[in-house]
């Protein structure tokens, strides 16, 4: 969207008054999808901060119940569909958390996530992420130092997730392997064991 279309849509009140109904009535139907769309949109317009931070808040309980649910039926989440959303929010949530220092925390969803979900490509991120956890970094410098920005996403569906690194993924896990095991020793409470 260029500036003129984004001023457009910011002073357009039939589209505010839709975004907003669909905002609502998303919302009332946990429809993950919408609330993602809607989300996005409010993103990009950069509209009212509470409402957008209500709809994140219902966003994150829509997918803890969901992903509840599916845990206790001993079902792990494909990356498709409404589950990848869920995915998505409990990613965002974790680097949100790393975002403001809370290392553990991050950790701790990374972990749980990388439990739940059926998809190796994701599953050795979030390995590498715990790892980087664990030694305290902060955001910014992984991103600066770690992440590779300028490669190319291979499926879109790893777009929500951080996959790309300036390192080989199996080669960093491998000599990482002993304090990777700590971790999910030290975390495996997470998981009911």
């Amino acid at each position: 969207m260029d500036k003129e279309a984004l001023f457009q849509a910011r002073t357009n009140p039939d589209f505010l008054k839709y975004l907003e109904e669909t905002r609502v009535n998303s919302m009332k139907a946990g429809d993950i999808g919408l609330m993602y769309e809607t989300l996005d949109s409010m993103l990009i317009l950069d509209l009212d901060e509470e409402n957008i931070h209500k709809l994140y808040e219902q966003i994150l309980k829509t997918s803890f119940e969901n992903v509840e649910k599916i845990i206790e039926n001993n079902e792990k989440l494909k990356l498709e569909g409404d589950n990848l959303l869920y995915v998505r929010a409990l990613f965002e949530h974790a680097v949100e958390k790393w975002s403001y220092d809370n290392f553990d925390g991050a950790k701790e969803l990374f972990f749980v996530i990388s439990n739940i979900i059926d998809d190796e490509i994701l599953e050795k991120s979030l390995n590498i992420l715990i790892i980087f956890l664990s030694s305290k970094i902060q955001i910014d410098d992984f991103y600066d130092t770690r992440v590779d920005l300028d490669s190319n996403i291979d499926d879109e569906k790893y777009g929500y997730f951080i996959t790309n690194f300036r390192f080989d993924k199996q080669e960093f896990l491998n000599e990482n392997k002993n304090i990777l095991e700590t971790e999910y020793k030290n975390l495996k409470y997470l998981l009911g064991n």
